[in-house]
């Protein structure tokens, strides 16, 4: 679960300062004109935010798996992580927050 949690940040950190946009869903396969609706700037820094978060609940929960030597524990924060964070990000990113107004 580690390497999943590591992967996470590692993820949120080029999305925000490597600025590889190509991997927010959808993103890249708009027009120039469409893309420039969005203020990417601050979705980029919502997907940093949520991926490092997820990626630190994920290492906590092992770290109190192993205090407890309770693997269940890591499973449970694990699938918590993803189904709090996914969800979270996906009504995040697609409200008219980071739309531009025109």
């Amino acid at each position: 679960m580690l390497g999943i949690a590591l992967f996470f940040i590692v993820l949120g950190i080029l999305i925000k300062h490597g600025k590889m946009y190509f991997l927010i869903a959808g993103y890249n396969t708009l027009s120039k004109e469409e893309q420039n609706k969005f203020k990417i700037e601050a979705m980029t820094t919502l997907f940093r935010n949520v991926m490092i978060g997820m990626g630190i609940v994920i290492i906590i929960g092992g770290l109190i798996a192993d205090y407890f030597q309770n693997p269940a524990i890591e499973k449970y924060t694990f699938f918590g992580a993803l189904a709090i964070g996914i969800p979270y990000l996906l009504m995040q990113s697609n409200s008219k927050k980071y739309k531009k107004d025109e």
